[in-house]
């Protein structure tokens, strides 16, 4: 998998896997920042248990440092390459360890409600004419 999410960088199409227009890790990183699966994807559900659903048994995070660890060891003069100047995946996106951790974990535990930039939020309660912002601390919090 982590190959062919690969191929846009490889193709010059992308820089960076969260980048690649069209690939499954690019619905992934959308659908968890939303704290959502994509339905046409299976679930990455971590390490092999008993009864565990069908899945993927790999956690997310993993996976996307996997691809952008990948693209990073292929020689800087090849296709395919990820600069190795270039941030981690997840500070490229913009968010902690520890938050992503917080998001993916407990997601239906922090927000019962819309999950945004603050802006986001914003444009949400006016189009609803709401007057509060529901979970915009936590919103500002995990960014």
């Amino acid at each position: 998998m982590a190959y062919v999410e690969l191929n846009p960088i490889r193709a010059k199409i992308a820089n960076t896997p969260e980048t690649s227009e069209f690939t499954s890790i690019q619905l992934r990183i959308k659908a968890a920042l939303k704290g959502k699966q994509p339905q046409q994807l299976l679930p990455f559900i971590g390490n092999e248990k008993a009864n565990q659903p069908k899945g993927i048994n790999f956690e997310l995070k993993q996976y996307l440092e996997l691809v952008d660890e990948t693209g990073r060891i292929i020689r800087n003069d090849k296709r395919g390459a990820i600069s190795v100047n270039a941030a981690n995946i997840l500070n490229r996106l913009n968010i902690s360890t520890d938050n992503w951790l917080k998001l993916t974990t407990y997601f239906g535990k922090l927000f019962h409600g819309p999950v945004g930039s603050i802006d986001e939020l914003t444009e949400y309660c006016e189009h609803l004419q709401k007057r509060r912002r529901h979970f915009a601390f936590s919103c500002q919090y995990l960014q």
